[in-house]
């Protein structure tokens, strides 16, 4: 038991007046283990309680168990340098001006960073929502705490940081509901019968069988361009990544339609005209005859 003692009792070496010892070395890596094995209960705890709330986005659960996980490790192993004998207080003082160094070369690492507990606090995006983000239209696939992963239409992955989510304008299709609204512009000849035109528009849409039910669709007359009457017919969906797809069964839709009401859908045409000595110049040219 004496020799036992005169180990753990044996300095190692000694920081200021304070001498470290075989004992604190081993009661500091005794702390780190417990606060290892403590996170890993806290962290099963917290994912019992959220699965009980209600949350199944793995993304956002993985991602809050970290950010767990690193502030219980971050207190364990400052229990642990102080047990040795480390003055926390002047060791942050120390390293005050190279934190700011540091905090200038990861600047941008702390900003995703931050904003990904931002986003994970708000949960104004989570895995499963359609977003637009720098005009593309993805889905997010994972939330994590420097990045998120989300997928395109075209099936690539891309890799977004959080900074540009919550410091850019976004817009989330899924935040709330799942409604979004289609939009398909057709232009008929100038001498189309209008209230014939609108009355097909509306039944060709209303007839659609995967639009939603709720919503009544709308025909508009939008304007009167250079070579046709432009309208705008538009329906409601409750699929926003597949809006594409219903884009394109809605025009041939309206082309159908249109086409078996006799309406003829216009096309992009210029007329020129003449004046009298410009016509006979181009007559006596085609004719052989001298000017």
């Amino acid at each position: 038991m004496e020799s036992l003692t005169r180990i753990l009792d044996r300095q190692l070496l000694a920081l200021g007046d304070t001498p470290v010892t075989v004992g604190t070395v081993g009661m500091a890596l005794v702390i780190v283990l417990v606060t290892c094995w403590l996170s890993r209960v806290l962290q099963k705890a917290l994912a019992r309680t959220l699965l009980a709330r209600g949350m199944e986005e793995k993304g956002t659960l993985s991602a809050m168990r970290r950010l767990l996980h690193y502030a219980i490790m971050l207190i364990g192993i400052g229990v642990a340098l102080d047990t040795i004998g480390l003055n926390l207080g002047a060791l942050f003082a120390a390293g005050a001006v190279f934190a700011v160094g540091l905090g200038f070369a990861m600047q941008n690492i702390a900003q995703n960073f931050v904003s990904g507990v931002i986003l994970l606090a708000e949960r104004s995006i989570k895995p499963g929502d359609v977003l637009e983000v720098d005009g593309q239209v993805v889905r997010v696939a994972q939330l994590g705490i420097r990045a998120t992963l989300v997928r395109t239409r075209d099936d690539e992955d891309l890799i977004v940081p959080n900074s540009v989510l919550v410091q850019s304008v976004v817009t989330n299709y899924t935040l709330k509901d799942t409604i979004y609204r289609i939009r398909a512009m057709v232009g008929v000849v100038y001498g189309s019968d209008m209230r014939l035109v609108v009355e097909t528009l509306q039944a060709a849409a209303e007839k659609l069988s995967w639009r939603l039910r709720e919503r009544d669709p709308v025909v508009l007359m939008l304007k009167f361009g250079d070579s046709s009457v432009d309208f705008e017919v538009s329906v409601w969906i409750n699929d926003p990544w597949n809006a594409r797809m219903a884009l394109g069964r809605l025009n041939q839709a309206i082309w159908t339609s249109l086409k078996a009401a006799g309406v003829t859908i216009a096309f992009p045409q210029l007329d020129v005209h003449f004046d009298p000595i410009v016509e006979q110049s181009m007559q006596a040219l085609s004719s052989g005859r001298a000017l």
